[in-house]
């Protein structure tokens, strides 16, 4: 069973798709490695045609409870307020907004498909005008003609369906395979909006690289032997067929 998405299942996806309005969503998803509901939240006037560039805005709520008393920050089980001592009967709720903006490039192939999708819309208008369960649906189902089998997490064993965010999870995993130094994790980072660092490096051990670099390093010697056995194999056979030949048997 597979831990992620690899290219070739994102193209068969995106082949099952029927209408252009779902390819797109899914090209858009891997190719830009962004989060469903920034991609269900772009505007027409988000992209910039000339410069191939999308506008993400990434917007997060989150519920902050203080103490009534001394306005000390609280967790959701605290009985009592750490720094005053005083027994929380109702905490005092506030909801913040994080807003974070980030401007991705685009590739030549999905800005193509981006031009000829938004010619018939207005320029405040939502480029896709679905919601998040809507999204949810047509990946799982686009999955489902093609037969591509439930995910696992390889942290927790758990099975996990093909989803939207399985398209990012593609995205960071090709981007790791393909560049993994300490500058590559970090454009990565920049490009998929995390906060922390950490989060970003998790994909690094999913892409499996990180582990057998560390293992190659503790056996070089092995690594060498085994390097030389493949090249002298594949030298006894250039050899054979180069005598099979001579002797006219092919």
């Amino acid at each position: 069973m597979k831990a992620y998405l690899e290219t070739e299942d994102v193209r068969r996806l995106e082949e099952a798709a029927i209408i252009q309005r779902d390819r797109l969503l899914i090209r858009l998803l891997f190719r830009l490695g962004c989060r469903v509901s920034e991609a269900l939240a772009l505007r027409v006037q988000d992209v910039d045609f000339a410069r191939g560039t999308v506008t993400i805005l990434h917007l997060k709520r989150r519920i902050r409870l203080s103490c009534p008393k001394c306005k000390a920050r609280l967790g959701s089980k605290h009985r009592f307020c750490p720094d005053c001592g005083e027994e929380i009967s109702e905490a005092t709720m506030r909801q913040q907004e994080h807003r974070r903006i980030r401007t991705l490039p685009v590739d030549n192939d999905t800005l193509d498909m981006l031009s000829e999708f938004t010619r018939r819309h207005d320029r405040d208008d939502l480029i896709f005008g679905i919601n998040r369960h809507r999204a949810w649906q047509l990946v799982r189902e686009c999955a489902r003609r093609v037969n591509l089998l439930d995910l696992v997490n390889p942290e927790t064993g758990k099975v996990r369906g093909v989803s939207p965010h399985r398209l990012r999870d593609a995205f960071a995993v090709h981007a790791v395979k393909l560049d993994d130094s300490g500058d590559g994790l970090r454009l990565l980072q920049e490009h998929l909006g995390h906060a922390s660092f950490n989060t970003t490096a998790r994909y690094r051990k999913v892409a499996g690289e990180e582990h057998r670099e560390w293992y190659r390093r503790l056996w070089p010697r092995a690594a060498t032997t085994r390097e030389r056995r493949t090249e002298a194999v594949g030298l006894r056979k250039r050899s054979a067929a180069k005598a099979a030949i001579q002797l006219g048997l092919f």
